[in-house]
């Protein structure tokens, strides 16, 4: 499997992250056995990175690499996640102290290769947002994050750059963090481009990955699969659309004219391998990502997702075609 580094860090990840979430749920909800063979399996393929987090099963995930991981014989890059509670943030410090030291402690560790910031960002704090002057400010999210990289319990920090698009270019124009996940597939390929045709709607994610690259955040491509809409046309009720702007009704019809731009079949096949692959794919092509972290609920998907890596980018004629299908806005009107 091919390697790309990951911005300033210097690290070498491989272009697949094996996601440990709740949409795919391999971690959280196969039985033993399977799950130790996905690990295996991925790892052997060239897979260097997993990444999860404490909200992922209620601690079911990292509970499950707390023994996995010491079976193996070389250990992957890592990473978990901090999710603060809006509803008080007197002490941002403690919160993602306790936060971090709970998931340490899951996953059997002493430190991580990377810490997330999972909360996502609004012009005010509220539900799950924070806003940029508690991300940034004095006491913030931000400085917290440096503190536990300070203290030795990760060598790097990254955020998740959802919520208000101006709020996340802005957070990562401030060059605290190393990596950002970021939001990108061929549904919404805002993130990756300098603007998009005026007919196309959606969450306008437009320049953050230049902003990515200006500043040396690695790149970490999610939802490749838009929580799945893009991989089947069957829905297994974990789907949740992360922008504010769409629906799975909407999602779905756009993913429908996506594939049957690139030559979808009635087995399910497109031009370029599953519709999966073809997903993946796309993310692929794009230069300016580190990689994209992909979840499964079955060993199928991972080894769909592990051919599609060995398939590599889509060529330009299929991306000439998805080029065509935003401009005429997923023929919504």
């Amino acid at each position: 499997m091919k390697k790309r580094i990951l911005g300033r860090t210097g690290l070498e990840v491989s272009e697949l992250v094996f996601g440990g979430g709740w949409v795919g749920g391999i971690l959280i909800n196969a039985d033993d056995e399977t799950r130790r063979v996905a690990i295996g399996r991925a790892l052997r393929a060239g897979v260097n990175w997993i990444d999860t987090a404490p909200s992922y099963g209620q601690g079911r995930s990292e509970e499950a690499l707390g023994w996995l991981l010491p079976e193996l014989a070389s250990q992957p890059t890592l990473s978990t996640k901090i999710g603060l509670d809006c509803a008080d943030l007197s002490d941002i410090a403690g919160q993602a102290r306790r936060s971090i030291e709970a998931s340490l402690a899951r996953l059997g560790r002493e430190s991580v290769d990377v810490i997330f910031l999972h909360n996502s960002l609004a012009q005010e704090t509220g539900g799950r947002s924070l806003s940029l002057a508690h991300l940034l400010g004095p006491g913030g999210a931000a400085e917290a994050l440096e503190g536990l990289r300070d203290a030795g319990l990760t060598r790097f920090i990254g955020m998740t750059a959802s919520g208000d698009a101006d709020c996340c270019r802005e957070a990562v124009a401030s060059g605290r963090f190393d990596a950002a996940h970021v939001y990108y597939n061929m549904l919404n390929p805002s993130a990756g481009r300098q603007g998009m045709p005026a007919r196309w709607t959606g969450h306008d994610f437009t320049g953050l990955m230049d902003i990515c690259a200006a500043h040396g955040t690695g790149i970490v491509v999610i939802r490749a699969l838009a929580a799945g809409v893009l991989a089947t046309d069957r829905r297994h009720g974990r789907e949740v659309v992360m922008t504010g702007d769409s629906e799975i009704a909407i999602e779905e019809r756009r993913a429908q004219t996506a594939m049957a731009a690139l030559g979808l079949d009635e087995s399910g096949m497109t031009r370029h391998g599953t519709r999966s692959q073809a997903a993946i794919r796309f993310v692929l092509a794009h230069p300016a990502i580190a990689c994209t972290e992909v979840g499964f609920a079955e060993l199928d998907h991972l080894d769909q997702a592990i051919e599609a890596m060995e398939m590599g980018p889509l060529p330009d004629e299929a991306l000439a075609a998805l080029e065509a299908v935003w401009e005429r806005g997923f023929d919504l009107d």
